[in-house]
């Protein structure tokens, strides 16, 4: 099967750290989010990988093309007008079986079952208390009858996750076209949800397919939380330096300098990073940052960033310069 990943989003809940890197590519756990996304659909051998870029796209680009042997492809989205707006650019590239997964998430899933000739389509699901701002999946007799989009009074706890199947990928770009001919709309943008409702008017059968695991990535805190969760269920082997005391789980980069400093726990420092006498404690340093004589708890501080003074709380975008 093909992987379509929609990334052309701008990534607003996510700035500044969003300013001058698409989303996908914020660093979790010590790797782009977008890889971490990707690590768990590469055992399905996918035929191609399908990026549909819009807002610095050319980094996600590069950085695919430097990291991924296989067939790569990118179509651009120019103008932000809803999920199926974008799925449509791949009308001409992937043309039988897809996965289409919208990464601003992690998750656990289980793909085996992606092959059964009952079904035209899945989408993975998880129970939530309140599924308001989600898309929903109502399930009768074991197939999806409808799906509802933010539903102001919804009717099922089972939240759809941005991750979905289709057999043949002409059924969803025709129910697409008609979709886009009637205006069918959600919040002024086109909807994944509305045009598998039409799939399904058709005569299409969907399931659902469960996640057990679902960690948002959206804003500052969802993505802190998640890489904690990373760091937990998958902990690096112990990176112990002279004159530094580093507290599992964390991941500091081999290429980092740690010098006089207490890292963790929960905390990832990229690829040539400086943290010297200072405290990191639960946050994420990107790649090339430099953290001297600060106490940080819960901060996100992007590439080549500098924080130099006391204890703080930041959100420090690429390129910053903070002292305190």
């Amino acid at each position: 099967m093909d992987i379509i990943l929609p990334v052309a989003g701008l990534g607003t809940r996510l700035r500044p750290q969003t300013w001058s890197k698409p989303k996908p590519l914020v660093s979790v756990a010590g790797k782009p989010m977008l890889e971490h996304v990707l690590n768990r659909v590469m055992p399905l051998n996918p035929r191609k990988l399908v990026f549909i870029t819009g807002y610095l796209g050319e980094q996600i680009e590069e950085w695919a093309r430097a990291t991924y042997d296989i067939e790569l492809a990118f179509v651009h989205q120019p103008e932000m007008l809803g999920q199926t707006d974008a799925i449509l650019r791949c009308r001409e590239i992937s043309t039988k079986d897809a996965l289409i997964i919208f990464p601003d998430m992690i998750f656990e899933a289980d793909f085996s079952d992606l092959t059964r000739p009952d079904i035209d389509g899945a989408m993975y699901t998880k129970e939530v208390e309140d599924p308001s701002a989600f898309g929903i999946a109502i399930v009768e007799d074991g197939r999806i009858t409808e799906v509802i989009e933010k539903p102001e009074k919804p009717v099922s706890n089972l939240a759809v996750v941005g991750i979905n199947y289709f057999r043949h990928m002409p059924d969803l770009y025709s129910a697409i076209d008609e979709q886009m001919a009637k205006g069918i709309k959600t919040k002024n943008e086109y909807f994944i949800a509305d045009a598998i409702n039409i799939m399904i008017e058709r005569g299409k059968t969907f399931v659902t397919e469960p996640v057990s695991v679902w960690e948002d990535c959206g804003n500052a805190d969802a993505l802190l939380q998640t890489n904690k969760y990373l760091l937990q269920n998958d902990p690096p082997s112990p990176a112990q330096r002279p004159g530094a005391v580093i507290i599992p789980p964390s991941y500091v980069s081999r290429s980092a300098t740690i010098e006089n400093a207490v890292i963790g726990p929960y905390s990832s420092i990229g690829d040539g990073a400086v943290v010297r006498d200072a405290v990191v404690r639960g946050s994420i340093v990107e790649d090339e940052a430099v953290i001297e004589g600060a106490i940080l708890e819960h901060s996100l501080i992007g590439r080549k960033a500098e924080v130099c003074g006391h204890a703080a709380r930041l959100n420090a975008g690429d390129t910053t310069s903070v002292a305190l």
